[in-house]
């Protein structure tokens, strides 16, 4: 163990436990957690510890940030700027209400900490723009937690090829479980710019430009008529590209349950037909209509862990290779027109 004099004496884990030497992407670094209460931080919990030095946790909730301060031997506060108040940080994780990051981010670009952020990154595409940019012209590294890049069920679509038409469809518990999980303004619009399209939809549209390029044109369709929340629960959103095409389904509309949540995929493409469902059967069927069958793990909840190993490999080299603030402002212009989406409340 060794004593960190910033702390008062706190001891810390030693830099060297659980790693190999000699290897700058193996380096554990110094690292604060801002918004300790999001509902993703526990998928998180383990693999940070694993990987970094935790410095601070902040949190508006002192309860919050201080049960997992305890878990990374971290000093907790309930201020950002108490919590970046050291020379020593090197990579921050933001996981601040929506209608806070846009300032959170803007610390971090003045003080040059690299940074990940969740999505969306802000409350309307001005805000992402803005820190995109900021961040851009500062040389700071930054990436997006979009944890479904490279994941199971886009590595299994992909064995269609090159795609032509594709649906995801990804329906989460009801929105209740915002509350319940101490995290109520998700259901507040002007504090987390939307609903289900705002939250779950980035991970699913950037797959989708991903594979059939950009989006020549695009319709976003927004219902809260299940459950009467000022955010959408239900939203469909079509995209196309010279005759290609993506749906991007999700919602709040699934029952809360152990099961968690309902999802299915498909794709066609140059080399046939793949296909997944809510229990992870998986099909493809080739050209040639010969058909192969295999079971994956389409839990999203895992994909976190892999997320936060793949930033700390790749902070050395400025997050290459990880999403970038610039490709998620593309995907948020879809999610955030400029011209009014319909919202029926079905009253």
């Amino acid at each position: 163990m060794t004593v960190d004099p910033n702390t008062g004496g706190r001891a810390w884990p030693d830099a060297n436990i659980g790693r190999t030497t000699g290897s700058g992407s193996d380096r554990r670094v110094g690292t604060v957690v801002l918004g300790a209460s999001h509902w993703h931080v526990p998928l998180y919990r383990d693999a940070i510890g694993r990987r970094h030095r935790v410095l601070s946790v902040q949190d508006d909730n002192l309860v919050a940030a201080s049960e997992f301060a305890q878990f990374w031997c971290a000093p907790s506060t309930t201020s950002v700027d108490t919590a970046l108040d050291r020379e020593d940080i090197e990579l921050a994780y933001v996981f601040s209400p929506h209608d806070e990051m846009a300032a959170v981010t803007g610390k971090l670009i003045d003080r040059g900490i690299a940074f990940v952020v969740e999505k969306p990154a802000g409350v309307d595409l001005a805000e992402v723009t803005v820190i995109a940019d900021a961040a851009r012209l500062a040389g700071v590294p930054a990436t997006v937690a979009l944890v479904q890049r490279n994941a199971p069920v886009e590595t299994w679509l992909r064995r269609a090829g090159d795609i032509v038409y594709e649906r995801f469809s990804f329906i989460a518990g009801p929105p209740g479980r915002y509350r319940e999980s101490g995290n109520a303004w998700m259901l507040d619009p002007l504090r987390s710019g939307g609903g289900c399209l705002t939250n779950l939809g980035p991970h699913f549209v950037d797959l989708a430009l991903r594979h059939i390029g950009h989006a020549a044109e695009a319709s976003v369709r927004l219902s809260s008529a299940l459950h009467h929340d000022a955010t959408e629960d239900h939203a469909t959103v079509v995209l196309s590209n010279e005759g290609r095409e993506a749906i991007v389904e999700v919602g709040y509309a699934f029952p809360g349950s152990p099961l968690k949540r309902y999802c299915s995929f498909s794709a066609a493409g140059t080399n046939g037909f793949a296909s997944i469902d809510t229990t992870g059967s998986a099909l493809f069927t080739d050209k040639a209509g010969n058909t192969i069958e295999a079971e994956i793990d389409v839990d999203s909840d895992p994909l976190y862990e892999r997320f936060v190993d793949n930033v700390a490999d790749s902070l050395d080299t400025n997050f290459l290779g990880m999403p970038t603030l610039d490709e998620f402002v593309q995907s948020m212009a879809i999610i955030w027109p400029q011209t009014p989406q319909r919202l029926s409340t079905g009253e």
